[in-house]
């Protein structure tokens, strides 16, 4: 039992097991049934795959295109309105990290599996075989770079900033708890607390769940042809699946030492080896192509990305769209929960013009120069008859990057670092992934056991070997593609539910969404200034509030309560913990509902969330605040009275009856 809670009086506020029942069991029933299925049906979940592939492609591909293109021509909205001047924070907020330490972490954002899997395998690819016209030829070559770039360009950032911009406005301005369903709060209001809201991170929780699967299943095929290429070991679907469950094991590890000696280290342990193997290709590459080819390759992709983002071979039907566009378009709106939830809290305090303008910039131009390098020099190396790099990859596409690294000097340290590289991306997309759908799971909890961790990267690996099992790389690009097509609609009503809660705050909406953690109350025409004051000055310990909801907010609404069962009313008062709710309920017109409760505030911190040893020695103020079912956010009623308490209620209650037409 915790020091604050003995305090207070309470029973222990820690369950053994910390969840939202609804999501947490639907998402692990439908993963573990996949899995099974899988695992014991093999060769059905392959012929299952591929008609899934084809029928998404075939029904759902124009979606796709045009849902990703609408997502990109949103964020440009916003940055270049007046939207964009919008704080994600109170309007006095300042950004938690410097300009530098923002941009390095957002860089570190644009890393992953997927660069050292697609870095020379992408590339040299479409210049094998392209969509159209000729491989292995010089326009080949360029159209090959161009088409890598827009995969990896501004429309995947733009999926990311989607989630994150909703993410971080809503928690940090409206004051709504940091989970998706928060940004659909202007257009449905408190049933985002119900099965709506549970359907939402459902889906949030699968397609991240086979985003992360897919990024391990391509992990798993690179590292063991890094070590067939390094030691000799066999290639082979058994190999992989022992991999999966070794690196897995290792994730398991890192999620119970905890954030800051876990994937924090190993964080930085990945952008050191990262840009180290990038220098060294660089280097002993031809350094001054590949600068040439980068600035180049950039002005290509900007000259036509208008073109290339609609096109969807409607006259010519090409299953190249379905195995690399669509591929790429699932795969970023799958991974957005993860990215989004990252890049939003490192991001508390800026505008909305610099979020937009920071994510669209810093991580896409790394990746354009990292492709760069590796896909420039892979190709050239097959255009100068130096090594059959697109014969090599179209047999066998994780054992590109390791033909061409062989073709430099030191191939053998090169390769090493390549696949060590490989191996601490899986471990903390593993272990990352994991963090962030337990998030999703327990509703927000910040300190969730950490064998609920455990379990999602557990899960995590069983998903990447049943894919893996049940057919290979088409059955990673399956996955992705067909679990991101729920959560791409919900993404759709985001930024519609963004973009109304944005036009209410510069309207000055009646409908009051915001909150302030140190602002005072949204209604203070009934307290004295020197009550204002006070509330403004003065930080509370947690006993503090306690004692308020005890000793003040308690007896007032009890009071109300009784009158209310004089009046014929049947309301219902219950206090859990530091807790405290009154519903009262009105047949078909509804349940009026007002809550009081005690509610920390901290400032964010770098990782995701944290747990309670993590936390522990963080400064906290707290305070008591209230909210009811007529559309308002968390207002602070730390300081009111008892009658201005009952004031607060019985002005929400009449605006509850009003609109219902009950008055």
């Amino acid at each position: 039992m915790n020091e604050e809670t003995q305090q207070a009086g309470l029973p222990e506020s820690r369950p053994r097991m910390d969840v939202n029942p609804p999501v947490f069991f639907v998402s692990a029933a439908l993963i573990l049934a996949f899995v099974l299925f899988g695992s014991l049906f093999a060769d059905e979940a392959g012929r299952l795959f591929a008609a899934a592939q084809a029928t998404i492609i075939l029904d759902f591909g124009w979606f796709y295109i045009v849902a990703v293109a609408g997502f990109l021509l949103f964020v440009l909205f916003l940055m270049l309105s007046r939207y964009g001047d919008v704080k994600l924070g109170p309007d006095d907020s300042e950004p938690d990290y410097s300009y530098l330490s923002w941009l390095a972490m957002l860089f570190s954002a644009g890393m992953g599996i997927g660069l050292l899997f697609f870095g020379v395998a992408e590339p040299i690819q479409h210049y094998a075989l392209p969509p159209v016209g000729e491989g292995r030829t010089i326009d080949s070559a360029r159209q090959a770079m161009v088409l890598t770039f827009f995969h990896w360009g501004l429309h995947g950032w733009a999926v990311y900033i989607v989630v994150g911009l909703a993410l971080a406005y809503f928690s940090f301005r409206r004051g709504l708890p940091l989970t998706l369903r928060s940004a659909l709060y202007p257009l449905i209001g408190n049933r985002i607390n119900g099965p709506i809201g549970h359907a939402i991170d459902i889906f949030a929780v699968l397609g991240t769940m086979f985003g992360v699967a897919t990024s391990l299943g391509f992990g798993a095929l690179q590292v063991n042809a890094g070590f067939a290429y390094l030691f000799g070991l066999p290639v082979s679907p058994l190999v992989q699946v022992l991999l999966i469950a070794v690196i897995t094991a290792m994730a398991t590890v890192s999620a119970v030492v905890g954030l800051d000696r876990g994937i924090k280290r190993l964080s930085e342990l990945n952008i050191l080896l990262a840009v180290s193997l990038l220098v060294f290709v660089l280097i002993a590459g031809s350094t001054v192509f590949l600068l040439q080819a980068f600035v180049q390759n950039v002005g290509a992709y900007f000259g036509s990305i208008v073109q290339r983002t609609f096109r969807m071979y409607a006259y010519e039907p090409n299953p190249w769209l379905g195995d690399w566009t669509l591929f790429y378009w699932g795969w970023w709106i799958s991974w957005s929960p993860f990215v989004g939830m990252f890049i939003a809290r490192i991001s508390r305090g800026r505008t909305i013009r610099e979020f937009i303008l920071g994510v669209l910039l810093v991580p896409p131009l790394f990746t354009f120069f990292w492709m760069t390098v590796f896909g420039n020099t892979a190709i050239q190396m097959d255009l100068s008859g130096v090594a059959p790099i697109a014969a090599t990859a179209a047999d066998n596409m994780p054992v590109a990057l390791f033909e061409m690294l062989a073709q430099l000097p030191l191939s053998a340290i090169a390769s090493g670092l390549a696949t060590l590289l490989i191996i601490t991306f899986f471990v903390t997309s593993a272990d990352s992934g994991a963090l962030v759908i337990d998030t999703i799971t327990s509703g927000g909890a910040e300190n969730a056991p950490v064998w609920q961790r455990l379990f999602w990267a557990l899960c995590g690996g069983a998903v990447a070997a049943s894919l893996l099992a049940g057919g290979g790389l088409e059955a990673l690009q399956t996955a992705v593609t067909a679990s991101a097509l729920p959560f791409g609609v919900v993404m759709v009503f985001i930024c519609y539910g963004t973009l109304r809660a944005l036009q209410m705050e510069s309207a000055g909406s009646a409908i009051d969404l915001s909150i302030a953690a140190d602002a005072p109350p949204a209604e203070t025409a009934s307290l004295s200034w020197q009550q204002r004051l006070t509330s403004i000055t003065h930080y509370h310990e947690k006993r503090e509030i306690v004692a308020f909801l005890a000793d003040t907010a308690r007896p007032a609404l009890d009071a109300v309560a009784q009158q209310m069962r004089e009046n014929r009313l049947s309301p219902d008062l219950v206090q859990d913990g530091d807790h405290l709710g009154l519903s009262v309920p009105h047949g078909d017109h509804g349940t009026f509902r007002y809550t009081v409760r005690a509610r920390a505030f901290r400032a964010p911190s770098f990782a995701f969330v944290g747990t309670r040893k993590s936390r522990d020695g963080e400064p906290r103020h707290y305070r008591a605040m209230a909210q009811s079912s007529e559309g308002d956010q968390p207002h602070d009623v730390t300081g009111y009275t008892g009658d201005q308490l009952i004031n607060d209620l019985l002005n929400r209650y009449a605006r509850f009856r009003h609109a219902r037409r009950l008055a």
